[in-house]
């Protein structure tokens, strides 16, 4: 049984504003030269997984119709988009294939949690 939340909030034009908001500030957090410090101070990589999973997450609930495979490919693509854009020497960033795994594997765990959960319920 779905949670009638849920099923209004899924593909509906706030779950898209939310997703692409998170999106642009992942972005200009991925970009900035010196990005302010995070509570705890997280390290890069745990920045990433977090800024991924949030990513999949919204992105599936944004675009439900879109098929999971496909989300997962847009987002891994936005994670080698950003460590292209951090090779640019005046941003004072470093590229890291690393980063583009974590961020890959942090997405595809939720969309893929997402579509067990999708396929059990169903």
């Amino acid at each position: 049984m779905e949670n009638p939340i849920v099923g209004r909030l899924a593909g509906s034009r706030l779950a898209r504003v939310v997703f692409w908001m998170a999106w642009a500030f992942s972005f200009v957090m991925a970009v900035l030269p010196h990005p302010p410090r995070l509570p705890g101070q997280p390290n890069d990589k745990i920045q990433h997984i977090l800024a991924f999973l949030t990513l999949a997450l919204l992105g599936s609930f944004a675009f439900p119709k879109l098929k999971p495979w496909k989300l997962l490919l847009w987002l891994s693509l936005f994670g080698v988009l950003i460590e292209l854009i951090q090779m640019v020497p005046m941003l004072n960033r470093d590229a890291d294939v690393m980063d583009w795994l974590a961020d890959t594997f942090a997405a595809a765990a939720v969309i893929g949690a997402l579509a067990w959960w999708r396929v059990r319920s169903a």
